[in-house]
């Protein structure tokens, strides 16, 4: 064996010694380095190192051999051998212009395997990039920016009454879900069983179809409706004089509701002027994401209309209020969050991100 590494540590390289090798657990490899350091700073052997802190021989020579040669730095793992990175970054900055600016000959966006073929590089190559930089060309999503002129006022407006809602008044949701259709299968349906999900017939059976007017009390979660077959002014009418019907008289009653022409009538304007205690509050142009009811109306249309069967209107308008009763018996608000401020912070951004791109 040959001659042992002597191991001089210094007053500051003692300090740092005792304090890593106190590390936690998470670092115990370096603690434990350090230990063999300073056990042979005080002159011990390496055999009676290894004895004491129950480690091979080779591995007491090993560390303090790098610390006599290197000192601190010594301690630390050497960067390990592996393949040279076979991607540049010009490769990765080709296969990023050309996903973001270019489109296949074939095709309406890129897929890895038709980018690899484009670029030359492997699917796996390909994919690894679009992670690392949230690219997702088989994803497209809908949008659209209200070119309301009173955009900003109404946002205000409507967020304002769900944070901050009056005193002594209520605040309700209000639209229609329209041509809501009674459908059944051309068979019947098969129940789900072990290891088979249920299974319906794609084809079905028109049997007529209802509307929906929906009222959705954002305290409480409550919610007034009526169904009709007609969807007109004089429905809505008829509805608002039920929602007066409902709400306790004591009570103002703010209504948020879309631009639909049906809620703009003469006959509509002239039931305000006869009930001032009512206020409405239009959403902004292609905003109805600001009425809360239309939340509503999705729990609605996935958890009962979407997958229900109704052989007749009548079938359809019961089905639904069955469930609207069981909704009211144990009501879910749906909270709102976001301020106006940091909606239309939002909005800004990602119109400045639309304009940078050239679009």
């Amino acid at each position: 064996m040959g001659k042992l590494a002597e191991v001089v540590v210094s007053a500051e390289e003692r300090e740092v010694l005792e304090r890593w090798a106190r590390r936690p657990s998470s670092a115990q490899a370096l603690a434990f380095r350090c230990r063999v350091v300073l056990a042979a700073a005080e002159g011990k052997s390496s055999t009676a190192i290894a004895a004491e802190l129950g480690c091979a021989l080779q591995t007491v020579g090993k560390w303090r051999g790098r610390f006599a040669r290197q000192g601190l730095d010594g301690l630390h793992d050497e960067p390990r051998p592996g393949k040279p990175r076979s991607i540049n970054d010009e490769d990765v900055e080709r296969v990023i212009t050309k996903t973001l600016e270019e489109q296949p000959r074939d095709a309406t966006h890129w897929s890895t395997r038709s980018m690899a073929a484009a670029s030359g590089m492997s699917q796996s190559a390909v994919s690894r990039i679009w992670r690392a930089f949230g690219l997702k060309p088989h994803q497209s999503e809908a949008f659209k920016l209200s070119p309301d002129p009173q955009f900003i006022d109404k946002v205000r407006d409507i967020v304002g009454l769900y944070l901050n809602p009056p005193e002594a008044a209520v605040v309700l949701c209000v639209d229609e879900k329209s041509q809501i259709q009674a459908l059944d299968r051309t068979a019947p349906v098969l129940p789900l069983m072990p290891g088979v999900p249920e299974r319906r017939t794609h084809d079905y059976v028109r049997n007529g179809t209802t509307n929906l007017y929906a009222a959705l009390d954002v305290a409480s979660g409550q919610v007034i409706s009526e169904m009709t077959p007609r969807q007109r002014a004089e429905e809505f009418r008829r509805f608002l004089n039920l929602i007066d019907k409902t709400v306790p008289a004591e009570l103002d009653v703010h209504v948020v509701l879309d631009n639909s022409s049906t809620h703009k009538t003469p006959a509509i304007q002239r039931w305000l002027v006869r009930h001032p205690r009512f206020t409405f509050h239009f959403t902004p142009t292609y905003s109805s994401w600001l009425n809360l009811v239309e939340r509503w109306f999705a729990e609605l249309t996935t958890k009962w209309i979407k997958r229900g069967t109704h052989r007749s209107v009548r079938d359809l308008t019961a089905s639904i209020r069955t469930w609207i009763t069981n909704w009211n018996d144990e009501p879910k608000p749906f909270v709102w969050h976001k301020s106006a401020d940091e909606i239309l912070a939002s909005i800004a951004a990602y119109c400045q991100r639309i304009n940078d791109s050239g679009h």
